[in-house]
């Protein structure tokens, strides 16, 4: 019998430990960890937010370590732009994906290209860059970006995304290869939320003589709203913290973009490129200031996110 006592006792242990353990865990990854990195980083970046105000360093443009004059707004817009942009031409092409390899691929050939999607998402960054870099931005420099100023160029409004010297090192072939980059996470995700859906629910609507855009539409859809934008959210993180690819093709110009065409800077470009060269504290500061606004950023959309995620569910409940 005490046998039996001292076992239930140290599985009770265990089980105790177990959960203080992994309660830790959360609270130290979803609390702890982000509040210490905001201390940090707000110690670091507090002697520019003195200098400058928070006010007017997020609405000035200008960025003269020589002069000491210090604003991010030039890559701030551009980090957003670049974002939005990506994720504008991710975001139907990763349904679209995601609807193939459910829906409409052949059983025998949706390993071979689920296994294919995935893969991509294992490519590192650098190489993405490289690659737009040497492929990509000539390509667009000398063909694609030619030919859409004259077919696009002349068109009221359009034609001002169109105007400028078409280098391929610009707004138009950072968001297109930063899109490339998000493409996998978000189909993947969107496709194992697909994958998730009752097998008789869809086949209920069949029975009612839906058609299968219908059953997606209707069904599927609605069900996997939270799926679809948690690869969303997933996807804008990424976006909006990507560097290297960023650094190859942005152009590094402390300027806000008037055209898809104008090369600009983003956050992550300029603290990459900056943070060895900041031989001053207030030029140092600035850039940890930098840091801050992209973390808070984060957050800020993330949130967002979170509500238009519960607006979606409330939307599509089914």
């Amino acid at each position: 019998m005490s046998n039996v006592n001292s076992a239930l006792k140290r599985a009770k242990l265990l089980e105790y430990i177990f959960r203080a353990v992994l309660g830790f865990s959360a609270l130290f990854i979803g609390i702890i960890l982000p509040i210490i990195i905001l201390i940090i980083l707000y110690k670091e970046a507090s002697l520019a937010i003195d200098k400058f105000g928070v006010i007017n360093f997020i609405t000035s443009t200008d960025w003269d370590p020589v002069a000491g004059k210090f604003g991010g707004l030039a890559p701030l817009v551009g980090t957003l732009i670049a974002t939005l942009l990506a994720t504008l031409i991710a975001a139907p092409i990763s349904m679209g994906i995601a609807i193939f390899l459910t829906e409409l691929s052949p059983n025998k050939l949706k390993p071979i290209f689920s296994t294919a999607i995935e893969l991509l998402a294992a490519i590192p960054s650098i190489i993405y860059g490289m690659w737009g870099l040497f492929v990509v931005a000539p390509l667009f420099g000398e063909k694609v970006e030619p030919w859409l100023q004259d077919k696009l160029g002349n068109v009221p409004v359009i034609g001002k995304l169109f105007e400028g010297s078409p280098t391929g090192i610009d707004v138009l072939t950072t968001s297109l290869v930063l899109a490339i980059m998000i493409i996998p996470f978000m189909s993947s995700v969107v496709k194992d939320a697909f994958n998730m859906v009752p097998p008789i629910m869809k086949e209920s609507a069949y029975a009612l003589g839906a058609t299968k855009w219908e059953v997606i539409k209707q069904v599927m859809i609605p069900i996997t709203a939270s799926g679809i934008a948690g690869g969303l959210i997933l996807s804008v993180g990424r976006a909006l913290g990507e560097t290297m690819a960023v650094t190859f093709l942005a152009g590094n110009v402390n300027q806000i973009p008037k055209s898809l065409l104008d090369p600009f800077t983003t956050i992550t470009v300029a603290l990459a490129n900056q943070f060895t060269e900041a031989d001053t504290d207030i030029y140092l500061s600035s850039l940890y200031f930098l840091a801050l606004i992209l973390f808070i950023m984060s957050f800020v959309i993330l949130y967002l996110s979170k509500l238009m995620l519960l607006q979606l569910e409330k939307k599509w409940k089914v």
